[in-house]
């Protein structure tokens, strides 16, 4: 439920984007296109995100990614709150702290395995390219999770307010 709230959220934001304008920006929600890397395995995922910059230097937000084929089919949720550093120009440097949502699967020896959530912490890097007022950030971002790894590159494609 709290994961349909963020995204629904996070979506109405997107769509508030051409009713707002302001020289100096302080909002930037975007949408996440891309792929995550657990164990040799690649799947996609997409998500939502939202930025809110308190200076040119920092800012906070929330990211909510869905990756559907993950772990054997049962899909993780991903929900996260992060902190960002923008050191030079358009660079976006995060560390974020949520859960993951592992859905029910049954793995390759037949086991049952129900759903779950774990702890989550996650570093980001990501770049904005200004195109016609939109921006397109290349990121690459690694979850730790329960003392495995995840690897996401993609693309977000953001809209400041």
């Amino acid at each position: 439920m709290k994961y349909k709230l963020l995204s629904a959220t996070l979506l109405l934001l997107t769509t508030h984007l051409s009713f707002a304008s302001s020289e100096e920006k302080h909002h930037f929600p975007g949408i996440f296109l891309g792929a995550t890397t657990i164990d040799s395995e690649t799947d996609f995922s997409y998500g939502v995100e939202y930025e809110y910059k308190f200076s040119k230097l920092w800012g906070a937000g929330l990211v909510y990614e869905k990756t559907d084929d993950a772990h054997h089919g049962a899909g993780v949720d991903v929900a996260l709150a992060s902190i960002y550093l923008h050191p030079w120009k358009e660079l976006r440097i995060g560390a974020g702290f949520g859960q993951e949502k592992v859905g029910s699967f049954t793995d390759h020896d037949h086991h049952y395995h129900k759903s779950h959530e774990e702890d989550l912490v996650r570093a980001s890097l990501s770049y904005d390219f200004h195109i016609g007022g939109f921006g397109v950030a290349p990121t690459i971002a690694v979850d730790f999770v329960d003392g495995e790894t995840a690897t996401i590159i993609g693309v977000a494609f953001i809209k400041a307010f």
